[in-house]
């Protein structure tokens, strides 16, 4: 019964360990950072689907981050999906 007990709580504060790295991963440090777009959904043909599974994203500079869609008639709705996801990000085409 005790070793069911400790076997429980590891598997929790595993799972805490996870997300507490997941909301780091989103913290802004003035870097751009491609998990900040993770919780990203587009509205793709009327299913919410996840950013990450319409487009590759880059880091060539510092400052500036590169969403390049796998579907080019897709720009319009990613960036709408950006922009209300209210991350104080500025897309531009």
């Amino acid at each position: 019964m005790l070793e069911e007990l400790l076997d429980e709580a590891k598997a929790k504060m595993d799972q805490a360990i996870v997300h507490t790295q997941d909301e780091f991963a989103t913290v802004r440090s003035g870097r751009a950072n491609p998990s900040l777009l993770h919780r990203v959904t587009v509205d793709y043909y009327g299913t919410q689907t996840p950013l990450q599974q319409l487009a590759g994203f880059s880091v060539p500079e510092p400052r500036l981050l590169v969403v390049s869609p796998y579907d080019q008639s897709a720009i319009g709705d990613i960036e709408r999906a950006i922009q209300k996801a209210d991350l104080g990000l500025t897309p531009s085409n």
